[in-house]
């Protein structure tokens, strides 16, 4: 049951930044300090951020909801979280560092990633 609240607390997590990378682009960017401009940065903003962000929440709400998807979902986020995590350590050693507005994405993604990797664990064999 937990692992399930985890996957529908992800999945809301991924709705909402995919919505807000959707509708907002432009804006999402820059309050984090990123310079995206133009109709090719709105338009990748949109399909990266938003369009992939909701395609992992539908995933991750299909897992909550279904056990034949449970361990895929859990498997995307290990999978998409570990690419994160890997490349923000791979840049922290190629610099520069960040600004501290990153420190939640970074502490998400890391969270996230450890929770999936022990859900996995826990969930296995089932």
């Amino acid at each position: 049951m937990m692992i399930r609240l985890f996957l529908a607390v992800m999945a809301v997590s991924f709705v909402g930044f995919g919505l807000w990378s959707l509708l907002d682009p432009i804006g999402m960017t820059s309050s984090l300090g990123v310079d995206v401009s133009g109709p090719n940065g709105a338009y990748e903003m949109r399909g990266v951020y938003g369009g992939v962000s909701l395609g992992a929440a539908g995933l991750m709400a299909a897992g909550a909801v279904r056990q034949s998807l449970l361990r895929p979902a859990l498997w995307f986020l290990v999978t998409y979280l570990g690419g994160y995590v890997f490349a923000r350590a791979a840049a922290l050693l190629l610099g520069p560092a960040p600004t501290p507005d990153f420190s939640l994405f970074i502490a998400f993604e890391s969270l996230g990633l450890i929770l999936a990797a022990v859900s996995l664990r826990v969930n296995a064999g089932r």
